[in-house]
């Protein structure tokens, strides 16, 4: 992949760091090492119900994970692939330093990292976390954007599922096609910012709503439209027999046909080793490499790719979260895997060009220190 494409940019990265902040008495996060706002915010949403089944080891969001330690998941890339991960797109990072923070303190935190230095990846963009439902939510849009000139766009974590075993995000159902959510969306609309929205498979025709509502607004729909046990079971029922997956596929494809429809949508091939996806529920390695993940996720990305075409899909890896399950170069490694067969055209514009155009990312100026030439 090398000779093809000299720099792969991952448009989904999370980035934190716990022992930033200072303690608190949390309920919800006592006993712990060190207790943070980072545990007050992220560990309801990743543990307790559903727990398993989103993210196999927990523990690991109340490590740090900024640069340096993506860098040791990212060297191992370009030896793999011919390619290094030469710009990253970070999504929904979190410093939160302290309660009383700011709306753009999550912005400000991002943009502070040493990203760039030496043979770090640069920073690209940033999408930061924003509710459309929010009564001062122009007033945040517009503190993320003076916090940083690399803010894109915006994210909400809309998934919600009916089993009582699979983790909710959201609190309510249908919120992204309710009066309150298109109201607010206005904001988000009116200062030309990426939309991104990460749903389970079977709320992707609230998608299609907003895409309608909002054509002129590019939609980003996270993790492939997460079909939610399409590969075994999750949750209390989710994936339990062959023909409820069979069915859970049929109709994810039938929501992405629809949703392809909307020139406005890309669909970003993010989460490959969640989980939730039904790979099973052993605390490490469930996948067990590379040819096993392309083969899994092979189908799926090969219908979006029907669909969607080259120009709107990009990679991103979700790291750390799908770090348990599956390495960077895995990652990167099957889903070139699977695509290859399509040739060099498809493989630049999903590993690079489509990302830098969504999010108005300039090309690198030239090489840096850390880089490497293949042939």
């Amino acid at each position: 992949m090398g000779g093809v494409l000299p720099g792969i940019v991952d448009a989904h990265l999370h980035q934190w760091n716990p022992r930033r902040t200072p303690s608190s008495s949390d309920i919800l996060t006592r006993g712990l090492h060190f207790v943070t706002d980072l545990g007050r915010h992220v560990v309801p949403r990743v543990t307790g119900r559903g727990e398993p089944e989103f993210l196999l080891n927990p523990s690991a969001l109340l490590r740090a994970y900024e640069p340096r330690d993506y860098l040791a998941d990212a060297a191992r890339v370009l030896p793999v692939t011919g390619a290094r991960i030469d710009t990253v797109v970070c999504v929904e990072s979190l410093s939160l330093s302290g309660r009383d923070a700011s709306p753009a303190a999550e912005t400000g935190y991002t943009a502070s990292l040493p990203f760039g230095l030496g043979s770090a990846p640069r920073l690209g963009a940033i999408v930061a976390a924003a509710d459309p439902r929010a009564d001062d939510l122009g007033d945040r849009l517009d503190a993320h954007a003076a916090a940083s000139e690399l803010l894109r766009g915006v994210r909400w974590c809309a998934a919600r599922h009916p089993d009582p075993g699979v983790r909710d995000f959201a609190a309510d159902d249908g919120v992204l096609s309710s009066a309150e959510f298109l109201t607010g969306f206005e904001s988000i609309a009116r200062r030309g910012l990426v939309f991104e929205v990460m749903c389970y498979s079977h709320q992707l025709y609230d998608v299609v709503i907003l895409a309608r509502e909002f054509p002129d607004t590019t939609i980003v729909v996270e993790h492939m439209g997460i079909p939610v046990g399409a590969f075994g079971p999750v949750g209390a029922r989710t994936g339990a027999t062959a023909a409820n997956r069979a069915d859970i596929l049929r109709l994810w494809r039938e929501r992405i046909v629809t949703l392809a429809t909307y020139p406005n949508v890309v669909v970003k091939l993010s989460g490959l080793a969640l989980p939730v996806l039904g790979y099973g529920k052993a605390r490490w390695g469930n996948i067990g490499g590379r040819e096993t993940l392309a083969e899994m996720v092979g189908p799926l990305v090969d219908h979006l790719a029907g669909q969607f075409g080259p120009e709107r899909l990009v990679f991103g890896s979700d790291f750390p979260v799908d770090k348990p399950n599956a390495t960077l170069d895995d990652l990167v490694g099957a889903l070139s895997d699977v695509l290859d067969k399509r040739g060099s055209y498809w493989l630049k514009r999903v590993f690079a060009d489509n990302a830098r155009a969504v999010y108005g990312i300039d090309a690198p100026d030239g090489p840096r220190a850390g880089d490497v030439e293949t042939a």
